[in-house]
């Protein structure tokens, strides 16, 4: 099969969640062959055998061209296109040991959202400091308001790609570009990875104000106010605030802060409704990437010397002591000032 950008393609997945094995699913229609790989043997091997990811997807088959691997050496040889879909906080871990297993100059793409604890890099760049800066104009972002069983049943979904050339953003999506999947191309990096990381965080408050029984008017507040945190911490950090009102920005921030199947703003409902964060992460399959992005997000923020007032308070109450109600309270307490201050 041949794709509009030349070639018979093969293409690797690495990570067998949710949105993985959609990716997986959906990369399938367009090359000849996927490749999903898992960290996890004993769910490969279901995946394998039942032709469905039991665990993380269900009630979803597996198409014919899609293979499962735990080997990644299996995994990435001769894929022309390489697809990061693991958690954010192992994303060096997983590919470090691809650093050498990677040959020619495939596409990278990483479709996790976050930014790692210490080096404060957003995936692309610690995905280019572990494969090595001969890969970077080739490594970019998938980003969107995109749920995983939305994307496995066909829903019309439109998502933005990002890489530092126009050139390698332009064939990422020719890749991701299938029915029912649009792609539209950005060479912002930064904005696009940092609207992606700090809409978790800020989908928490929006389920914590949900929890607690505030309104639709709360709800909105939290969102609106969410983008402008977004639009300051993506200038500060040199991308380009206007990537904030687009798809990865508000588009993903208003699907994670609405709906339902949105693991982020439903810890937040729960936490809001008075369960205890352990609690609420034991009993949770799949990764709440907010819970570890409160801390990295402001982190960061402080290191630019930009405020994030929703997000600071999501930090202070999943990891400072802070009760929702008094996380509400100082936010409705600070200091008046024009709506558009600081961006």
């Amino acid at each position: 099969m041949t794709t509009d950008f030349g070639g018979l393609m093969k293409v690797a997945v690495i990570g067998g969640g949710s949105w993985g094995t959609a990716l997986a699913r959906l990369l399938a229609g367009a090359v000849d062959e996927s490749v999903l790989w898992f960290h996890e043997p004993s769910v490969e091997e279901v995946a394998r055998r039942t032709r469905e990811n039991q665990v993380y997807l269900p009630g979803f088959a597996l198409p014919a061209n899609l293979r499962t691997t735990t080997d990644l050496a299996d995994a990435v040889a001769g894929a022309e296109a390489i697809v990061a879909a693991c958690p954010s906080h192992v994303m060096r871990e997983v590919f470090a040991p691809a650093r050498d297993l990677i040959a020619g100059e495939p596409l990278i793409v990483s479709a996790s959202k976050g930014i790692e604890a210490g080096s404060l890099q957003i995936m692309t760049e610690v995905l280019t400091d572990v494969l090595g800066e001969r890969h970077r104009t080739r490594i970019g972002a998938l980003s969107g308001p995109s749920f995983a069983r939305e994307v496995a049943a066909g829903m019309p979904t439109a998502v933005t790609v990002a890489a530092p050339e126009a050139a390698s953003a332009e064939r990422i999506q020719a890749l991701f570009s299938v029915p029912k999947f649009r792609v539209y191309s950005s060479t912002d990096v930064i904005g696009v990875e940092l609207s992606g990381a700090s809409k978790n965080v800020i989908a928490i408050a929006a389920g914590v104000s949900d929890g607690m029984g505030f309104g639709n008017s709360t709800r909105a507040a939290i969102i609106t106010r969410g983008i402008a945190e977004t639009a300051r911490l993506v200038a500060s950090a040199g991308g380009d605030p206007q990537t904030s009102s687009g798809l990865s920005g508000a588009g993903d921030l208003i699907l994670t802060c609405t709906g339902d199947l949105s693991r982020n703003r439903t810890l937040g409902v729960r936490l809001g409704r008075g369960e205890q964060l352990a609690d609420i992460l034991a009993d949770m399959k799949m990764v709440a990437e907010g819970v570890r992005n409160s801390q990295t997000v402001i982190a960061l923020a402080d290191k630019l010397g930009v405020e994030l007032p929703i997000c600071a308070q999501v930090r202070a109450f999943l990891h400072g002591g802070t009760s929702a109600a008094e996380a509400a309270g100082t936010l409705m307490a600070r200091s008046r000032k024009s709506e558009f201050w600081g961006v």
